[in-house]
């Protein structure tokens, strides 16, 4: 079995332990190619078996989500270099609740930042580090340093794994742009941080020009290899469904890299034979960094970058992706969808679905809003069965949402706010509240 990166537009080849991002003849990006013709040598029920037996096995690199899959994510991985702090076999929550007062015949949220940084990010840093790993060490490659740009999930994917991998980190953030909880995982990690006076836009441009040091590799979603381990996410969900493809699946998009991933997952399987047939994929974008949606809604014959603005959703508070082409290419396969949320549909998404015993990140907030537009308008047909990627923990967020029940987000109205009661320790007065408010 072999894989290989390859131009977005078939113009060259070249080995995944070679340091390169991009196309040295057009420019363009590059993805991972698989020796398709060798993964079929394997019947469906060959493939089915062994992700479901390696799964419930204790042996390393199987106790990864992402490993379990490897002759998917990097056949020429060694397992002695493989980096994994057991991410993936992400829950899969249905919400049955929703789904009756939307009519839908299912909803389900994949909670892909149940992970160890909090983060889909885990899923494909881990196939990038331990690739890096292998280049130093069996390779002999000059690689000193891993570096990314960040809005903060990457940042703490990288460090984390960079570290416990030995390899030294560096990630550049927009001063003052990301959340408490995000700027401390690095920090706590060991990286060099740097926090510029931009926004990721400027910081992504930066990270391009420093990692053409080849000593210093780029991390950020435009090197392919992220895109393998994140991948696993339709797969996975779609074994967790025993096999039953839903209609939809809902991802929020920033930097766009996470929407080609979850497209060549899917495609993947229905190739090697696991499934029959697709899903359709919407990818939601805030209102406030929406260069993609601005490009369908003008069927994407062109795409120009915008300044983003301040959005809850900071981790795609992007207004110029670099994975832009990959997404559109993966979206018209998929006979795909962009729509938008505003601020105030995001945070009230996040906190309605809270109350149904959630914890969703503001970026989940953005898919769940589109999702709960694209029904009410009926572009999603009434009965569908759709399935939400949240991309992050509510937890590295947990200050935005405490202000969300506080109603001291500026020019918001916190319909879901539930705010504390104070009151003195008097039994009775404390019983009559109670009384008040479970009758």
């Amino acid at each position: 079995m072999n894989a290989y990166f390859r131009c977005i537009n078939g113009c060259e080849t070249y080995p995944l332990n070679e340091v390169i991002y991009q196309c040295k003849k057009c420019g363009d990006l590059l993805e991972v190619v698989h020796d398709v013709d060798s993964l079929k040598g394997k019947s469906a029920e060959y493939w089915r078996n062994t992700f479901r037996e390696r799964r419930a096995g204790y042996k390393f690199p199987y106790t990864s989500g992402i490993w379990n899959k490897k002759e998917w994510v990097n056949p020429l991985m060694d397992d002695k270099y493989i980096v994994s702090l057991g991410e993936g076999y992400n829950p899969l929550t249905p919400i049955p609740a929703i789904a009756n007062e939307l009519g839908l015949s299912n909803l389900w949220i994949k909670h892909c930042g149940n992970t160890h940084t909090g983060s889909f990010k885990d899923l494909g840093m881990t196939v990038l580090v331990s690739m890096v790993n292998q280049m130093i060490h069996k390779d002999k490659k000059n690689i000193k340093a891993i570096a990314c740009a960040s809005t903060g999930d990457t940042s703490a994917a990288l460090s984390s794994y960079g570290s416990y991998a030995g390899i030294p980190t560096i990630v550049f953030l927009p001063h003052n742009k990301i959340s408490i909880a995000q700027l401390v995982q690095p920090i706590s990690n060991g990286s060099i941080v740097l926090a510029l006076e931009t926004d990721f836009d400027g910081c992504m441009k930066v990270v391009q020009e420093v990692t053409k040091d080849n000593t210093i590799y780029l991390a950020n979603s435009m090197n392919s290899l992220r895109i393998e381990g994140q991948k696993v996410v339709g797969i996975e969900t779609i074994e967790q469904l025993d096999y039953n493809v839903p209609d939809y699946f809902i991802i929020p998009g920033g930097n766009l890299g996470n929407v080609s991933a979850l497209g060549n997952g899917i495609l993947m399987m229905k190739e090697l034979g696991l499934i029959n047939k697709v899903p359709r994929i919407v990818l939601a974008q805030a209102e406030n960094a929406n260069p993609l949606y601005l490009s369908y809604k003008k069927d994407f014959k062109e795409f120009k970058p915008v300044q983003a603005k301040k959005t809850l959703a900071s981790a795609i508070q992007i207004g110029n992706p670099v994975s832009r082409d990959k997404a559109i290419k993966t979206l018209k396969v998929f006979n795909g969808i962009v729509e938008q949320a505003s601020e105030q549909e995001l945070a009230d998404a996040s906190a309605k679905y809270d109350r149904y015993g959630m914890f969703t990140c503001p970026h989940t907030g953005v898919a769940l809003a589109v999702m709960e537009k694209l029904v009410k308008d009926g572009r999603i047909e009434k009965g569908s069965s759709v399935v939400v990627i949240s991309t992050a923990h509510g937890l590295k967020f947990a200050n935005t949402k405490a202000l969300y029940h506080e109603n001291k987000l500026d020019g918001l109205v916190s319909k879901y706010a539930n705010t504390p009661i104070v009151l003195e320790p008097d039994p009775e007065k404390v019983r009559k509240v109670l009384y008040e408010k479970i009758k």
